[in-house]
């Protein structure tokens, strides 16, 4: 359907189950709206963060990126401001999510992405967009431009009909697993993903069980987040996405390992917690920009939901794996250190994306990363 409707679907049906829910009358009727709420979690996130990778070039995805992830940090920093606020739960579920109605007046102002309509042979459409893009920018278009796209997306997609005939390719999950290099890129980015939530979360979650105000733990938790992203920005810009990705899932994994070293007191908990969290927040910026610069654009929407749902089944068991905490309280960080430590590993059998431009058809994506390229070679289809 495009990313735009997409997005608005979820949207109406988070707010909906998110109002819903206070005025739940017993548990079971409240559990239901909150799954309600969690359906739409992954779509909400995901969908207009690949509405915004796809509307600018290479140059300016990982400012994208950076931007998307620290309004993120932004957000979690004042759910705690919110928590405190509004102490009774149906006031909280209220406060969290009538804002979320606001969204709908950008309906108006958010436009397709051209990328996708280029992609699935809408190219009067995305000849709109574009050409809206370009005023907007102060470009003049040269006279050929939508001629050559046109060209080039035919032929990389094979579309055999009359484009004039609109008729395109529906694509579902199962594309994403039919060829082998596709597969397993799509088995370790979701696996990653699956690690950096559950860790994510976890370490999110776990700032409650350090001692003192859990508020301020809480709030700390999200405001360490930030110093990491203005590092973050020249670094994955001139060393890519792979090496950042592991290098920061390494360095979360290390230190919620060290932990565990005969050395107490609080305090040097506390500090390679912060550490901990650093690195996890850093591989969660990296993560989302590697996925969608890997997935092919045809069903790059499809890969991203399915690597955000698997990654929310983590959250699931957290809780208690943060429960073990009360008795040992270094336990779930060791068990949140080895998941890192796997999927920074597992981003080493990726292949590099920096300055390449993105895979369109499924072909694309099955020859990305087939060869040792070296970053900046383009797309088999460029």
């Amino acid at each position: 359907m495009g990313r735009k409707p997409a997005f608005f679907i979820y949207l109406f049906i988070e707010c909906v189950f998110g109002i819903a829910t206070a005025y739940a009358q017993n548990f079971w009727t409240w559990a239901v709206f909150r799954f309600g709420v969690g359906f739409t979690v992954p779509a909400i996130l995901g969908t207009p963060y690949v509405l915004g990778i796809e509307l600018v070039g290479p140059h300016w995805r990982s400012l994208c990126t950076i931007l998307a992830n620290i309004a993120y940090s932004l957000g979690l920093i004042s759910v705690a401001l919110v928590v405190y606020a509004f102490r009774d739960w149906r006031q909280m579920a209220l406060a969290t999510t009538i804002p979320f109605c606001f969204f709908f007046l950008y309906w108006w102002s958010i436009p397709e992405s051209p990328r996708w309509l280029l992609a699935t042979g809408k190219f009067y459409a995305a000849e709109e967009i574009i050409k809206k893009m370009a005023l907007k920018n102060g470009k003049a278009l040269p006279p050929d431009y939508m001629n050559t796209l046109r060209v080039k997306f035919t032929a990389a997609q094979k579309v055999t009909q009359d484009v004039s005939a609109n008729q395109t390719k529906d694509y579902g999950i199962l594309d994403l697993f039919k060829t082998p290099n596709l597969r397993k890129k799509t088995l370790i980015i979701t696996f990653i993903w699956f690690t950096n939530t559950s860790v994510y979360v976890g370490l999110s979650y776990f700032a409650a069980v350090l001692g003192g105000d859990e508020y301020i733990n809480f709030f700390l938790a999200g405001a360490v987040e930030l110093p990491t992203y203005i590092v973050l920005y020249p670094v994955i810009s001139r060393y890519g996405r792979r090496t950042n990705l592991c290098v920061s899932m390494l360095i979360g994994g290390f230190a919620c390992l060290a932990t565990a070293l005969p050395i107490k007191g609080e305090a040097f908990t506390l500090a390679f917690y912060c550490v901990g969290k650093m690195g996890i927040s850093s591989s969660y910026v990296v993560l989302p920009l590697f996925a969608s610069e890997l997935y092919p654009t045809v069903v790059r929407g499809l890969g991203m939901s399915l690597s955000g749902v698997a990654g929310m089944l983590g959250p699931i068991f957290i809780p208690l794996v943060n429960h073990l905490g009360a008795e040992h309280i270094f336990l779930p960080l060791i068990l949140m250190g080895f998941l890192l430590v796997a999927g920074g590993l597992a981003s080493l059998l990726l292949p590099e994306t920096l300055n390449h431009h993105l895979p369109q058809s499924l072909e694309d994506g099955e020859h990305f990363g087939k060869t040792s390229a070296k970053p900046g070679q383009r797309s088999v289809n460029e």
